[in-house]
């Protein structure tokens, strides 16, 4: 199983309204780098929730409950038959306590090289296990 880092921007639909909606689909990704790493996503995943804006911070966990698969919303394959624009359906599973923000994680070694740290702009990406245990005991996730 795989674990992933999925940045929100809570205004428009944050890690409540997940909570409150059940099982959503995860779209809008548009980023080639960002859609490489989704379309990698299986049923069974964890997924940290991370809200960017005044937040910027892990919040929450979440499961993937369904794969991923082609955007229905901007069909079609690529060259390789992959979805070009990818989603997948995930449900909230618990709140991080407490949240853990940028700039605590930008001042620990245990994130050093982390992506979200590295590549700022990318709005999914895969958590190495050493960076998932970090996040996991900070967060009680």
């Amino acid at each position: 199983m795989g674990t992933f880092l999925f940045k929100t921007e809570p205004g428009d639909f944050g890690f409540d309204d997940l909570k409150r909606a059940g099982p959503s689909v995860w779209d809008g990704v548009s980023n080639p780098a960002a859609l490489i790493v989704l379309r990698t996503c299986r049923k069974g995943d964890d997924v940290f929730v991370y809200h960017t804006g005044d937040e910027r911070a892990i919040v929450g966990l979440a499961t993937i409950t369904r794969g991923a698969q082609e955007d229905p919303k901007r069909p079609g394959l690529n060259d390789r038959g992959e979805p070009k624009f990818a989603v997948v359906t995930c449900k909230a599973v618990r709140a991080a306590k407490p949240p853990l923000t940028l700039a605590e994680m930008k001042s620990e070694a245990a994130f050093e090289g982390f992506d979200l740290l590295r590549l700022p702009r990318l709005s999914v990406m895969a958590v190495p296990a050493k960076i998932e245990q970090a996040i996991r005991r900070r967060t009680g996730l």
